[in-house]
Parts: C-alpha cells; structure tokens; sequence
C-alpha cells in the first residue's frame, strides 16, 4: 500500500498529527482505529458508560473526566479513581492520597496485598508522568493478575493515548472493581493493524472485541448508583454535598436554596425549578403546583420533571416517580446526577477547570 493511501486510511478527525506522524521499526505492529470504528454506536456507548463510571466515582473530589483518551494517560486519574476504591470502601477517606495498599476484589482477597505506591500526586513532566502511571500499571496488574506482556495495554499504548488500549484496561478494571457495572455487552470493532515488513509497510483490517456477548439478559440493569448508598457515610455524604452545592450555585438567582437533599424535591417543584433555570424550559403556573398539597399533586410535578429530563435525554436509568416523592436517596441522586454531569462539565469547560491540574 502506498504511504499517501495508507496516510488516508488512518486519517482520524482530531488526531491527524498522531497518524500522520507514525513510525515503525522493523516488524512493529500497531493497531489503529478507522473513522467509521470511531462512530459505532456501541464503542461510543461503551466510552459514555465508563466516562460516566469514573466521573461518579470521582464525584467527592471534584474530578471531572471528559476524554478517556485525553485524560487517563498519565496515571493521574487511574491513581485517585482505581487505587481509592480498591481498599475497603470505609477506609477511602482515611488513607493517605499518594500511597494506597491495593486490594484484589475479583480474585475474593479479603485484606490489602501489601502493594505500596510511592508517586508523587501531580506529575508535571513528561517522565514523571510516564513513571507514575508505570507504577500504577504495574500495581493495577497485580490486582488483576496480569501481567503487561499478556495484557491488551501498556505503559506505551496509555501514555500514548491510545484509545483500545485504555479501553481494554477500563473493562478490566471495571470487571474487577464492579462487577455489576452494566457494560454494553459484544462491543467489538474493526480496526487497522499497520506493520512495518522488509519490503515496507503492510496494513489489514481486523476485528477487536472489547467486550463479551451477554448471557444474564434477564438480570435488571445496575448503574454506579446501586453501589453508592454501599459506601461509607461520609462518602455518601460527600457526594451528596457536591451535588446540593450545584443545584444552590443554580438557584441563587432565584433566592432559592437546598439544605437537605433527601426531603426537598419529593414534591418537584424545586425540581421543576432547578430544570426550568438550567435548560431554559418556561413552565406555566398552570402546568404544575406551586405548592402542592396532597401526594397526587407533588406525584404530577414529579412525573412532568421526569418527562423533561427524558425529552432531554438527561435520564440514563428508569426512576419511578414515586420513588422521588417517597424520598428514595438513590433515585433522587440518579436524577440530579444528570444535571450534575451535564451542566457541571459544561461549567467546567467554559470556565475554570474541575480536574485536577496535570
């Protein structure tokens, strides 16, 4: 294949530099997704289920992820996110930020595996950076027990951003730390194996599989909220913290404010209100009660917030309407958590950064 059509073939929107500056020494491989790859609809399901993962799971450190590409390479974000909730979850708090005992959940090990990890917090260089994130590989494959060589990631691929490979090790890593997460299953792309031959380069489409074929079909959907009420109380709480400072941020201009997250939407207005300022809905006095006065009455307000936020495609698991206005914790957050994730990276992006710096 000549270079310029092979140049073509790995021309990726966004990442134009990456393809086009590759090289390969004699006999390298390496794999490359396609454009078309790039937009299945399950590969881009899959990156949204665990962006989504990490982000709540980061949600007390206020550590937003927006690329799996862009932000997982150097260790920063697998550091906090993996390594904190490998130990026992009521210990998350106490230990130290920069040197966690990992403990190995998927192989029933019941007590830290004495693996220590001595990494500075913020790496800023280039070779700090690839250092941290191999002491943190390393550490993760332990856990895993696997080991880089038979792995489908490597310090090389992930510090190169390379998408199948982060994936690969998210799967992994999901599996393993939360098994009941609800990936999409049989998630599996084309993708372009270039390697560098005698006689030039030589290229040949194949197929990655990302993630297995279903076999529970009937087992009911989890997301990271089912696990959430599992974790300590002060975790908890500091969740619910991050989340009730957002929505007050929100309605300030209203001279509105939240102090207890649990009670204070049961009868949806302030719901109503809080979705109304953020996605600019004018909702009539007439469409919904003011102050409602009986369960019925809180139950419709309830039932047209839930409708918006389907509009608005901002409800990724089914809620019960009932279960708002019976102060269920769990589905008040997974509703809020939408607006959260949306409205907070928005934030995020336009103004002052959430992450952590790098």
């Amino acid at each position: 294949m000549e270079s310029e059509s092979l140049y073509n073939l790995l021309h990726l929107p966004g990442r134009v530099d990456q393809a086009a500056g590759v090289t390969l020494s004699q006999g390298e491989k390496k794999k490359f997704l396609p454009p078309t790859s790039r937009k299945d609809p399950k590969l881009e399901e899959l990156q949204k289920v665990l962006t989504e993962w990490i982000n709540a799971k980061l949600l007390p450190e206020h550590i937003v992820v927006r690329s799996l590409e862009e932000d997982i390479f150097d260790g920063l974000i697998l550091h906090h996110l993996f390594l904190p909730s490998a130990v026992p979850f009521a210990d998350w708090l106490q230990d130290s930020p920069t040197s966690y005992g990992f403990l190995s959940p998927c192989h029933g090990a019941e007590k830290l595996t004495g693996v220590k990890l001595d990494v500075e917090e913020i790496a800023l260089t280039a070779a700090s950076q690839r250092r941290k994130l191999a002491v943190v590989l390393e550490a993760a494959g332990q856990s895993l027990q696997v080991e880089e060589p038979q792995a489908q990631w490597s310090v090389e691929s992930i510090f190169n951003k390379d998408l199948l490979a982060t994936l690969h090790l998210l799967v992994a890593l999901a599996k393993c730390f939360q098994p009941d997460l609800s990936l999409p299953t049989n998630v599996k792309v084309e993708v372009i194996i270039m390697e560098s031959t005698k006689s030039g380069l030589k290229s040949e489409m194949s197929v990655e599989q990302l993630t297995e074929s279903g076999t529970d079909k009937d087992q009911p959907s989890k997301d990271v909220f089912d696990e959430l009420l599992k974790l300590a109380p002060e975790k908890v709480n500091a969740v619910k913290e991050a989340i009730v400072n957002f929505v007050n941020q929100k309605l300030d201009r209203l001279g509105l404010s939240v102090q207890n997250l649990d009670t204070q939407f049961a009868d949806g207005v302030i719901l109503l209100l809080l979705i109304g300022q953020l996605e600019g809905f004018f909702l009539h006095l007439k469409e919904f009660y003011l102050t409602p006065k009986s369960p019925a009455e809180m139950l419709h307000n309830v039932t047209l917030a839930l409708e918006l936020l389907k509009d608005e495609d901002l409800l990724n698991h089914p809620v019960s309407p009932e279960d708002i206005v019976n102060k269920d914790t769990k589905s008040t957050l997974r509703v809020l958590y939408g607006l959260f994730r949306k409205h907070k990276l928005k934030d995020s992006t336009d103004g002052e950064p959430l992450e952590s710096p790098n």
